[in-house]
C-alpha cells in the first residue's frame, strides 16, 4: 500500500528530551539523562493531521510514524492498516522480547545452591 500524498507540517527534526525516573517506581522523580528523539507532523490531503516522536535520529521512521498516525484517524481504513502494519510490527516486537528473555534466562545464576553450601 503506497503512502497517501501528504505535506510536512513540522520536521522531521531531531533534538533532545530529558528522561525522568523515579526511585522504586513511585519515589521522588529525578533527571536520569537526555535522550535523542526525532519528531514529525504531517497533514494528509483530506486534512487529517498525524504527529510522531520516535527515539533516535531516524527522520524517515518519524515521518512514517506520523503518516500512520494520520491514516489511523480514518475509521474505515483503520482495520486494514492495523492488519497490514501494526499487527506484524507487534509480532516482531514480541518475538524480539521473547528472544531476549531466552538469552537472559540462559545466563541466570541460581544463588539458592550457593547459600546451601555455607
Amino acid at each position: 500500500m503506497p503512502p497517501p500524498p501528504h505535506a510536512r507540517l513540522r520536521g522531521p527534526e531531531t533534538g533532545l528530551v530529558m528522561v525522568r525516573g523515579r526511585a522504586g517506581g513511585d519515589g521522588a522523580p529525578f533527571n536520569l539523562g537526555e535522550m535523542t528523539v526525532t519528531r514529525c507532523a504531517v497533514r494528509l490531503g483530506d486534512g487529517r493531521v498525524g504527529h510522531a516522536y520516535v527515539a533516535g535520529r531516524d527522520a524517515h521512521q518519524a515521518e512514517l510514524a506520523a503518516l500512520l498516525d494520520a491514516m489511523l484517524l480514518d475509521e474505515a481504513a483503520r482495520p486494514a492498516i492495523e492488519a497490514a502494519v501494526i499487527a506484524p510490527l507487534a509480532e516482531a516486537q514480541q518475538a524480539q522480547r521473547a528472544s531476549e528473555a531466552r538469552k537472559a534466562a540462559a545466563t541466570r545464576v541460581q544463588f539458592f545452591t550457593m547459600t546451601q553450601m555455607r
